[in-house]
């Protein structure tokens, strides 16, 4: 056996360390997965030069207010 092969094994305690800290971290980024969408598209908003998002208009009444409709 060559020893130098020796240096790319990975027993059960490495690899199990390595997949609970990747497990973590996509835990904390579903967690947080709204805020993380949110700030990428304004950094890609940022960059692109589009206008921010305007904020929805309410409709108007359009029954004219009375005392009788209050």
């Amino acid at each position: 056996m060559r020893l130098e092969f020796l240096a790319f094994y990975g027993g059960p305690d490495q690899v199990m360390t390595v997949t609970s800290g990747v497990a973590s971290l996509l835990g904390l980024l579903l967690m947080f997965w709204n805020k993380v969408t949110a700030t990428f598209f304004k950094v890609v908003r940022k960059f692109r030069g589009s206008p921010e998002p305007s904020p929805a208009e309410t409709p108007k009444n359009t029954f004219p207010q009375t005392p009788d409709n209050l």
